[in-house]
């Protein structure tokens, strides 16, 4: 007898097995991305066309998309017009005394399909034209009569190639859905659909791709988004707790005598989010499983000084702390800030620099692992294979998002961790720091230093340029400093945009002549950007031209001004900490932004950017405004792309989601048999991705 085939065999089947899918076509789909049939049946719509209500002609109100029923009185086709080049086909209908033209430019086969009498359903934007309304080419269907009941379905629209049309796609997934569904295994047990109001697989797959209505709809988007956000969170769950069941840490708890030592350290009080983030990873750090915590912090507020705190906690229990940057020039940053926190300490730090000739990185690297430094600041080079340590009991990672989960799931497998600490500048919306960093706990700082002088932004129109270089240039005699920053290295004539090389040549002839001008960007070498901004810090150069290589982390307290140009070519985030990057003195600063947005939102963000300083805000408007896809993108973390839930408009499924998923972890249920295919999707879809080991 012969055993059937598994639904997981049935389903991994080619798509040219598939019903009206000839060689052509499955040729088409594999150009999609679409190669089994599960990915033809999981392939799920970019948008639904719903039909707008069905009304009487007399009751059309201007510009509300509308559909009515009416006969046809009489068609009308117009030649070519000699000026536009066009041809009007134009056809008038009736309803009840009320009359509507609908007009198609340049179809003129179109008159042949109408005929006076015959009965149609329009829909379309109308618009008034004397006594008569108009629809422009309005989409219509031919009716027995005036009465016919009209079936109005819900259309899928889907992402397709050109020469693909929806119609065709429809009818391939209908006929996938007709002779596969059947086949589909549920992943939840029944009582679990039932306690979060799921529809069962079956149900909602049918019913995602051609609902019967919106409400179906609804409820068949709600099953696959939970799934989506659900099997994220189990990952982020896993992984989580997971680390704390099978890693130890050393316990390096901050007694009454090291917490007093340390905190003298501080000519100053620190603020009140400093204070709670202080004490939330002490506790951590006092536990003997490893800290996994992010901390989080506007331009400002102090987060280097928390980071600090952990990395004494860690020295005076005898252990080495590193803290890591993504470029050599914020891990130089964070060493002279370290450098001048730590004046006159015997905690013996040092530095490992990408660019160190190879016999110093050698002697440097012995030296390390024989615990002869307490503090190593670096670069991811601090990660490479031949850096071994004596004692390692904490790493910070510094703008933690340009490392990435997949890199924060190779630092560790040791059976015996260190502490982690990671640090961004760059605010994060709730919703994304829910799914990127789902795996750490979160302290936040939204508090800066007292006494931290204020920055003015202003939008610079082209009627104010002179005034503003005239001011930038009275400051600059008055002995401050400043940044001009440009979004390309370059001039080119694939976009119109302001480059490093142009505006030297301009300010450097212009406005700034005679004034001590340095170039910074990317291409440079480490060498080369470090000598550059060494002699920026110590005031040998008064302005700065630069790319957004100084976003983050660069400290030179004496420089309080900034022009941006071209700032409609930046994110928010972006112009948000090329901003923090001024004004970290005693002295006010001054932020000009030079800007053409062509859109709305474009213009929207220049004016939210001028109107506060606030990051958090800022960082929910970005999100707002430009999608959870591009504020991070996560081919970037390393995490799978969502295939249907939005960050944006489904944040309650999300806390719904990720509360059961912590749940159903911390309580060890997801081990129990029910959960079997749970825990295969998980490992499928995330267990390369964050190192989940056994758990499928």
């Amino acid at each position: 007898m012969t055993t059937p085939a598994s639904p997981q065999k049935i389903l991994s089947a080619s798509v040219d097995r598939l019903r009206e899918v000839g060689p052509q076509r499955a040729d088409l789909l594999r150009q999609m991305g679409l190669f089994t049939i599960r990915d033809l049946l999981f392939y799920f719509p970019r948008d639904w066309q719903t039909f707008a209500p069905l009304i009487h002609l007399g009751d059309l109100e201007e510009g509300v998309d509308a559909g009515v029923r009416a006969s046809v009185v009489e068609v009308d086709r117009q030649g070519s017009n000699q000026q536009t080049g066009r041809s009007i086909t134009g056809v008038l209908f009736r309803e009840h005394g009320t009359y509507l033209r609908a007009v198609w430019f340049n179809m003129p086969f179109l008159a042949e399909q109408f005929s006076p009498g015959e009965a149609y359903y329009l829909e379309g934007t109308p618009k008034r034209r004397g006594q008569t309304w108009e629809m422009i080419h309005p989409r219509t269907k031919r009716l027995e009569s005036l009465e016919e009941d009209l079936p109005r379905p819900i259309h899928p629209l889907y992402r397709l190639p050109e020469g693909f049309g929806q119609h065709l796609f429809r009818k391939i997934v209908t006929a996938a859905l007709e002779d596969y569904v059947g086949v589909l295994d549920e992943v939840f047990p029944e009582d679990f659909l039932e306690s979060h109001t799921l529809m069962p697989l079956r149900e909602a797959l049918p019913a995602l791709h051609f609902p019967d209505d919106l409400e179906q709809l609804q409820h068949a988007r709600r099953r696959f988004v939970f799934q989506e956000l659900f099997i994220m969170q189990l990952a982020l769950a896993v992984r989580r707790f997971g680390q704390q069941a099978t890693l130890t840490a050393p316990q390096l708890p901050a007694t009454t005598k090291i917490h007093a030592r340390i905190m003298r350290r501080w000519p100053f009080e620190l603020t009140g989010s400093q204070t709670r983030a202080i004490e939330q990873l002490a506790q951590d750090m006092a536990r003997p499983i490893p800290m996994n915590r992010l901390l989080q912090g506007d331009v400002g507020s102090g987060k280097t000084v928390v980071a600090l705190y952990a990395m004494l906690l860690a020295v005076a229990h005898g252990y080495q702390a590193i803290l890591m940057a993504p470029t050599e020039v914020l891990a130089r940053q964070h060493w002279h800030t370290i450098e001048k926190l730590l004046f006159g300490s015997r905690v013996r730090r040092t530095m490992l620099s990408g660019g160190m000739p190879s016999k110093q990185r050698k002697e440097k690297l012995a030296e390390i692992a024989a615990g002869d430094w307490d503090i190593i600041v670096g670069t991811q080079a601090l990660l490479q294979q031949d850096v071994t340590f004596d004692k390692l009991g904490l790493v910070v990672i510094d703008e933690q998002h340009k490392f990435g989960v997949k890199q924060r799931a190779q630092l560790r497998g040791e059976e015996v961790s260190p502490h982690y600490l990671v640090m961004t500048a760059t605010p994060i919306p709730r919703t994304v720091g829910m799914t990127l960093f789902g795996d750490l706990e979160v302290s936040v700082l939204d508090e800066l230093p007292p006494g931290r002088p204020p920055v003015h932004t202003y939008w610079v129109t082209p009627s104010q340029t002179d005034r503003w270089w005239k001011f930038f240039r009275q400051k600059i005699e008055s002995g401050r400093q400043g940044y001009v920053i440009a979004p390309l290295v370059e001039s080119s004539e694939a976009m119109e945009a302001a480059s490093v090389e142009v505006l030297q040549e301009t300010l450097a002839n212009g406005p700034l002549q005679g004034l001590r001008l340095a170039t910074m960007h990317g291409r440079l070498s480490i060498e080369e950007k470090t000598s550059i901004m060494d002699a920026f810090s110590r005031g040998e150069t008064q302005v700065l031209i630069s790319t957004s290589v100084v976003e983050v982390g660069v400290d030179v307290p004496n420089a309080t001004l900034m022009a941006i140009e071209s700032g409609e070519r930046f994110g928010l985030a972006a112009l948000h900490q090329l901003r923090g990057r001024i004004s970290r003195g005693n002295y006010p600063g001054y932020c000009g932004i030079f800007a053409d947005p062509k859109t709305a939102s474009g213009k929207q963000r220049i004016e939210a950017f001028v109107d506060t300083t606030d990051g958090f805000r800022l960082a929910e408007l970005d999100f707002e405004l430009r999608g959870p896809g591009n504020v991070f993108g996560t081919r970037q973390h390393g995490l799978p792309p969502l295939r249907i839930a939005n960050l944006q408009q489904d944040e309650r499924v999300l806390e719904e989601a990720r509360q059961k998923a912590c749940d159903l972890v911390s309580q060890d249920q997801l081990k129990q048999p029910e959960f079997r295919k749970l825990r295969r999707m998980v490992w499928q879809r995330y267990g390369s991705v964050l190192d989940l080991g056994d758990v499928g």
